[in-house]
């Protein structure tokens, strides 16, 4: 199957985005004319029988329309505001509980260690987890508004009925829709709708009480026809409401299938193993995906990774393609082949009996990924044993996979690094990660690692004296050690892991972070790359603006010439230590693509300070998607022109892409 990359879906979300508000004013204004000849039927006696365009126009038409869009504007935005806590918000709503990161249940470590290795490999914060309890059907969705601020909520059927190979796939299916941008759009749709619901529900309130009042009401005949006035206007309200929602959910449907497809198509491409997200649908056709124990779950359906509610019309109402469907898009002859399995090996137990016993030998679900990257270092990079950066002999750029082309995807070279990390991470060092106070005391230890113990000494002095902030000897002696025997290859996973532990800390908490991080790059007057990388992330993931989405502010490279310009010579100066002529060549190669007469008119920089560089990728994160890919192969072209990665060189990489919103996988040249 075609599958766009990263870049393309994310503008394709963004499309979605603008085509979903255009609907909703749409059904506003069809609505607001509808309960306008309601209310021009009702008192049309008063108006003395006027047209009504005429009566549109008058006090009565306007006092009706102005009411009917304040409702559903009102309607929206308060389940607008209530959603603004994100992906945890959304969690919160349907009663899912959060997956304690230390947990000892098998079948939740399963898909701790399942979500870790996925997030690794492909170079996003670990979301944080939540599982729903009472739900024994199968399905997951993800929420939030951008990658970093994701949740992952998952039935409690799906840890427990899906093997290891099947419940990857389902991760993948969500890991997609965080790589697309469609999160975002998911949430915005609910409140969409909600407000589109109010004119139904205030209908609905209206025709229960005119039953009410009706029947105490006796021998009033004004009474009595007030009451059935009130009735029938409140049954008009309702079947108005209601057909705007039914329309609303066709177009929900329709927009959702498409991106549920998409997102198959992924997971494959992801875990490489169709039998994975296969085996997974096959179950719920046969065991069922439904939220039975929230009252959210029509709200929730065109989120989750399988139906989450019963719903008549569903040939039109569905969000998702019928579940045969599905597995024959993932591959053709996949369903003849998972029920022939499920002949061979039923017995008359229940089907997680029957199919526990196909899952494959060894710890991991990924594919066999075809090298051992803790094996390819050689020469100058042995230090890097075990890092994400491996090293062949230099490779025609020619010949390479575009930089951009791995943006968003997990590739068998990341997924092994990712699973042998993890198993090389000692059980005390990776549960530190999951607490607050481990989280916190690992981005000083990765500040000081490469520090003698007297200069660590000296730094962790100018931290406070608080007994969350302030340095904890017991907790970084368990640290620094392990970052001192992994080196670079640790350090960016590390945080990613650390993440879902740091959102947990308050706004309050996040900046005093924040400040203590900084002052501690500060303290020798010098900021190195890494340092700049670690501030950055951390601004980027936990600052006040952490899960505002950036617009779109630049649809041409014209108006950020001077940041490229920035960028690209501190790039072509990092991606070769040579003469100066063979620098300024590089840098006019990677600016060929954006200016014609780059060495006239953006000649190379001698000096690019931190804060130029900072400065330069806040205006390039306001690009269109589109235009993003360029500049990382450009950085790309620079970082691999000789053929290897050096640690500075990949984290300045790592940077770059990660304040562009671009997730970078571990890199392999």
């Amino acid at each position: 199957m075609a599958h766009p990359g990263f870049f393309q879906r994310q503008a394709s979300a963004r499309r979605n985005t603008s085509l979903l508000v255009f609907l909703f004013l749409t059904a506003v204004i069809l609505i607001t004319l509808a309960v306008c000849l309601v209310g021009y039927f009702v008192t049309r006696s008063e108006t003395s029988g006027q047209p009504f365009h005429h009566w549109l126009l008058s006090s009565h038409g306007m006092i009706t329309a102005s009411a009917v869009v304040l409702l559903i504007c009102v309607g929206s935005l308060v389940r607008w505001v209530d959603l603004a806590g994100g992906g945890s918000r959304v969690a919160k709503m349907v009663g899912a509980r959060p997956i304690d990161p230390d947990t000892r249940d098998s079948d939740e470590r399963k898909l701790r260690n399942i979500v870790e290795e996925m997030a690794i490999a492909s170079g996003v914060p670990v979301p944080e987890l939540y599982i729903m309890d009472n739900e024994t059907g199968i399905n997951a969705f993800v929420a939030g508004y951008t990658p970093g601020s994701a949740v992952m909520v998952v039935t409690h059927g799906s840890i427990t009925q899906l093997t290891r190979d099947e419940l990857q796939g389902v991760v993948g299916h969500e890991f997609s829709h965080i790589f697309n941008g469609d999160m975002r759009l998911n949430v915005r749709l609910i409140a969409l709708l909600s407000g589109i619901l109010m004119i139904g529900q205030i209908g609905g309130f209206l025709l229960r009480s005119s039953f009410y009042s009706g029947g105490r009401t006796t021998g009033r005949n004004r009474d009595g026809r007030a009451q059935a006035a009130m009735g029938i206007i409140g049954i008009a309200l309702f079947v108005i409401g209601y057909v705007g929602v039914f329309f609303g959910r066709l177009i929900q449907a329709a927009v959702s299938r498409q991106r549920e497809t998409l997102a198959d198509a992924s997971s494959v491409q992801f875990t490489r193993n169709p039998d994975g997200i296969g085996g997974a649908l096959f179950k719920i056709g046969l065991r069922g995906s439904y939220l039975d124990t929230t009252g959210h779950a029509s709200d929730m359906n065109h989120m989750c990774f399988g139906e989450a509610t019963r719903m008549k019309f569903s040939s039109l109402l569905a969000s998702h393609p019928p579940i045969d469907q599905r597995i024959h898009a993932i591959q053709p002859g996949l369903m003849a082949r998972l029920k022939s399995r499920l002949r061979d090996t039923e017995s008359g137990d229940d089907l997680r009996s029957a199919t526990t016993s196909q899952q494959p030998a060894g710890a991991s679900g990924f594919a066999s990924a075809a090298t051992d990257l803790y094996g390819t270092a050689s020469g100058r990079r042995t230090s890097l044993s075990g890092s994400a950066i491996a090293t062949h002999t230099p490779t025609p750029a020619a010949s390479m996979q575009k930089l951009s082309e791995r943006v968003g995807t997990i590739s068998p070279e990341g997924e092994d690094f990712a699973v042998k990390l993890l198993q090389r991470l000692p059980s005390t060092f990776r549960g530190l990660l999951y607490t607050r106070a481990g989280a916190i005391q690992l981005c000083y230890a990765l500040l000081i690692s490469d520090l003698n113990q007297k200069e660590q000494s000296e730094r962790l002095a100018l931290l406070p004296d608080n007994s969350l902030f302030g340095p904890q000897p017991e907790l970084l002696a368990k640290l620094v050690p392990t970052l001192q025997k992994i080196g670079e290859a640790i350090r960016f996973p590390a945080l990613e892991l650390a993440m879902p532990a740091l959102r947990k800390l308050d706004p309050e908490e996040r900046a005093e972070l924040i400040r203590c991080v900084r002052m501690q790059v500060k303290a020798d007057n010098r900021v190195t790359l890494f340092e700049l990388a670690l501030t950055s992330f951390l601004s980027r993931h936990l600052g006040v603006d952490s899960a505002r989405v950036i617009p779109v502010r630049y649809r041409s490279y014209k108006a950020v010439m001077p940041a490229l310009q920035r960028l690209l010579s501190l790039m072509a100066r990092a991606g070769s230590d040579s003469t100066q002529e063979e620098v300024n060549a590089l840098y006019l190669e990677a600016m060929a693509g954006f200016a014609n007469n780059g060495d006239s008119e953006y000649p190379i920089l001698a000096k690019v300070s931190m804060r130029d560089l900072q400065e330069a990728l806040k205006a390039l994160n306001g690009l269109s998607a589109l235009l993003k890919p360029a500049i990382i192969d450009a950085c790309g072209h620079c970082i691999t022109y000789d053929g290897v990665i050096e640690p500075r060189e990949y984290e300045l990489m790592r940077l770059v892409a990660d304040q562009m919103d671009c997730p970078m996988p571990p890199m392999v040249v």
